[in-house]
């Protein structure tokens, strides 16, 4: 803290501040040269944060263009691998029915029924018992 006498009264300069008589407060010309130099920098400052925030909203719209593009691939991904799974339990069913098809005809009888039913054949000495054309 310094005090100095200069024109018609006392002063008191504390941290760039004076104060004169009667206690009325002005600026030294360090606070005006700071406030100068606060001011051009602001401007460099206000450039800096406008160049982040566009690289921001910019990160921020291609996160979100990708996560779409993502999220629409996804669906069609997951109806092909739905089509692909029905398709896959239709030919296990379809696989089953040929191997259970094929153990029956490793059996006898139902050789034997086939060849009555589709072709007529008959064991020698058996009697088939047909259904009369008008259904009686």
């Amino acid at each position: 803290m310094g005090e100095s006498e200069g024109s018609g009264g006392s002063k008191l300069v504390y941290q760039g501040i004076t104060l004169i008589d009667g206690g009325i407060i002005m600026r030294t010309a360090v606070a005006a040269n700071h406030r100068e130099r606060k001011g051009s920098g602001n401007a460099g400052t206000k450039r800096r944060l406008r160049l982040w925030l566009g690289f921001v909203i910019l990160f921020a719209g291609w996160a979100g263009y990708m996560f779409y593009s993502q999220s629409v691939e996804l669906t069609g991904r997951s109806k092909q691998l739905a089509q692909a799974r029905a398709n896959e339990q239709a030919s296990i069913e379809s696989l089953n029915q040929v191997k259970y098809e094929v153990n029956r005809l490793k059996d006898p009888e139902y050789i034997g029924q086939i060849a009555r039913k589709k072709y007529g054949l008959y064991k020698p000495g058996e009697t088939p018992i047909l259904k009369s054309p008008d259904g009686k």
